[in-house]
């Protein structure tokens, strides 16, 4: 039997929906050391994912982030305090201000080997969509694909 993504994949993550609070996903991320959350519509299709990258760069100072911005901010004197107060000042936003939405995904069927190759080369957890409907039906992250080759049967 060809193992898939299927095989490896947790069915049953934890999602936002794009009006949730960048407070509430925050939360989970923090609290579960996520790096990223799928989010999805009303029907449960994929939409893209929230993560710890938008997050820094809401607590980034604008400068910093912009297209042709600082390349260096050595000069910048920062406290936690100013970075929390930045931030602080998003979480009321609903995630959809924050998504990327241009994000590998893989179906179900895909093989075993193409997806931890996939895995590899992104460097974040994949999530699992159906090819016909769009719909999330998990994720692969890290720790599921080496909790499964670790518990595999030599």
């Amino acid at each position: 039997m060809a193992m898939t993504a299927r095989s490896i994949m947790d069915t049953n993550p934890t999602v936002l929906q794009p009006d949730s609070i960048i407070a509430t996903a925050m939360q989970y991320i923090m609290q579960h050391r996520y790096r990223n959350l799928p989010v999805v519509d009303e029907d449960g299709r994929f939409l893209g994912v929230f993560g710890v990258d938008c997050l820094l760069r809401l607590a980034l100072p604008k400068a910093v982030i912009m297209e042709q911005g600082l390349h260096s901010v050595e000069f910048v004197r920062e406290t936690l305090s100013d970075i929390h107060r930045r931030l602080n000042q998003h979480v009321d936003q609903p995630i959809s201000s924050c998504m990327y939405d241009q994000v590998t995904t893989v179906a179900p069927d895909t093989p075993l080997v193409e997806t931890l190759l996939i895995l590899y080369r992104t460097h974040t957890s994949l999530p699992v969509v159906e090819t016909d409907s769009g719909k999330l039906v998990g994720v692969i992250s890290y720790f599921d694909a080496g909790r499964n080759i670790l518990a595999a049967d030599i």
